[in-house]
Formats: C-alpha cells, sequence, structure tokens
C-alpha cells in the first residue's frame, strides 16, 4: 500500500487532471488510514490484504476520535477511489471500501448574506485606489456568477468578454462553462484593469490574470478570504462570512427572486442537481407572498 498511494497519486494528476488541493486531500486521507494500518497490523499491508472490516474498524476509530461526518464521509470516497484505481491496476481483486456505507449527514443549511448585507459589503472597498477597485472587482464577480474562489482567482484575461458579460471560468476537474456577468461586476472589472499592473519577468501565463496581488502576480485564495475578513470587520457583517457565502447568496437570491433550479444548476456547475437542492430554501417573506399569490382565500381584505 504504501508504494501504490504515490502511483494512485500520479494517476490523478495525469489522467484525471485533478487539482493540487485535490491531491493533497486525497493524500493526507490516504496516509491517515496507512498510518492507523501500520499502527493496528505492525506493517504496511498491501491491498490485497484487507477486507471490509478493516476498514469498518477505521471508520469506527474515526468517529471515536470526534471526526464530523462530513469529513469520514470524506474520506470513505478518497478510499473508493483508491481501491478502484488499485483493482484496475491488478492490485487487489475486489473493492473492500465498497460496501462502506456513509454517515447519514446533518443538513445544513448553507450561510449566506441578504441582499441589504451584499450591497454594504460591496460598497466597503476604496474606490480611490487600486487595490480597492481590486477588492471591489473581485467581490463583484464572485456575487455577479456565483464562482467558487478557485474559479475566480484562475480567470485569464482571455477569458473576460465584457462587451457580452461574459466569463469562461474552470470548474472541479478542470470542467469549463460560461458564466454571466451583471453590469455592475462588468463596470468594476474595467475599473480595476485600467489600474492593473503586473509584476515584471512573469510567464506569459501568470502574465494573463485578471487578479493580481500587491506585488502584481496572480492574487491567491488565501489572500482572497484575507481580503474579505477585512471587510467584514469594516462592515460589522457576520464573521462566518467567507468567499464560498457570495455563492451561497448568489444561488438563494436566484431562487428567491423564482429563478429555475435548473438554470441555477448550470449556473453553479453543479453536475448534480442534489447538490443545488440545499439552495431550496427560501426566506418567510418569499412563503408569504407565494401563498398570498397562489391561494384563492389567503388575501386580506
Amino acid at each position: 500500500m504504501e508504494n501504490s498511494i504515490p502511483r494512485f497519486l500520479r494517476y490523478l494528476k495525469i489522467e484525471r487532471n485533478c487539482s493540487d488541493l485535490t491531491i493533497k486531500s486525497y493524500r493526507e486521507d490516504l496516509e491517515l488510514l496507512h498510518d492507523y494500518l501500520v499502527d493496528s497490523l505492525g506493517s504496511s499491508p498491501s491491498p490485497s490484504q484487507l477486507t471490509p472490516l478493516d476498514l469498518r474498524t477505521y471508520v469506527a476509530a474515526l468517529h471515536e476520535a470526534g471526526y464530523a461526518k462530513s469529513s469520514v464521509a470524506r474520506r470513505l470516497a478518497s478510499l473508493r477511489s483508491y481501491f478502484r484505481f488499485a483493482q484496475r491496476e491488478g492490485l487487489c481483486d475486489s473493492n473492500p471500501a465498497k460496501p462502506l456505507r456513509n454517515p447519514r449527514r446533518e443538513k445544513k443549511l448553507p450561510h449566506f448574506l441578504s441582499g441589504r448585507e451584499i450591497g454594504k459589503l460591496l460598497a466597503a472597498p476604496s474606490k480611490s485606489e487600486p487595490l480597492g477597485l481590486r477588492d471591489r472587482a473581485i467581490l463583484e464577480t464572485l456575487y455577479s456568477a456565483g464562482l467558487r474562489v478557485s474559479e475566480l482567482v484562475g480567470i485569464n484575461l482571455g477569458d473576460l468578454d465584457l462587451d457580452d458579460g461574459l466569463v469562461r471560468v474552470r470548474g472541479k476537474g478542470k470542467k469549463e462553462r460560461l458564466a454571466p456577468l451583471g453590469s455592475h461586476a462588468v463596470r468594476a472589472i474595467k475599473r480595476w484593469l485600467n489600474k492593473r499592473t503586473i509584476a515584471k519577468g512573469l510567464s506569459k501565463e501568470e502574465a494573463s490574470a485578471v487578479f493580481l496581488n500587491k506585488f502584481g502576480k496572480r492574487i491567491s485564495t488565501r489572500s482572497v478570504a484575507r481580503m474579505l475578513e477585512k471587510y467584514l470587520t469594516i462592515t460589522g457583517l457576520d464573521s462566518r462570512t467567507s468567499p464560498h457565502t457570495l455563492r451561497h447568496s448568489f444561488a438563494t437570491h436566484l431562487l428567491d427572486a423564482g429563478a429555475d433550479i435548473r438554470s441555477v444548476q448550470e449556473l453553479l456547475g453543479h453536475k448534480s442537481l442534489v447538490t443545488t437542492q440545499i439552495y431550496t430554501h427560501v426566506s418567510t417573506a418569499g412563503l408569504r407572498k407565494a401563498y398570498e399569490q397562489a391561494h384563492p382565500r389567503a388575501k386580506r381584505k
């Protein structure tokens, strides 16, 4: 198993074209399993030696150690992928992780900001400084297009079509999609591009990045998160807010306004409609409005 894990990670990178972050997660998940098995069995086992009972014991240990159900489910997904690879490569006859069921996950509604709160956040960056213009453009783009922060930092100049209000983004598994940009986002991006200055000596790929850090290089996801934290402090908005909250807010506001769930699924780049359905919660005011419009005896005289 110790030798097959690096092979599996190379497969993810070369054949599956997985991101560095995804590969890092798989590595951590498999190393955790390997360390557990070495401690319990006394040596590194081969994939063919492991049984569903071995993996159930491991999952039980994760629960006892206090891992969240979502974390356990993610680790199980990693194990299934690894053992599918091992089976394909002839390292084991069957997938011992296949019979394992995911723990029942608690359904938590995503945190999102109201329209008023979004407006307050978007108005926070300075309009007179280049980094303020950049920050406004980042926030407008995240909310306008419902992007993941990893998608945002990967945008290049050639991905923008500001005349038609579109941006090409690369989502999970490098899958591309076109995302619409609202007029506010287009104006914010144009204002930023007029002040954008790249660092010297960058590769052509790096020099084409739309959003740059203060050193003139492609901004990182962590830098976007730190930037947002600054504006949350300034505005006094909920500290739980993250860049992904703007994506949650995008989906929630569209559905509350009557958008079709399948359209929202396409806009978000979700592979499964089930993933999008978590956003189908609506505000009490929205429910009341729908009830009063639809029920024949709901309107008050």
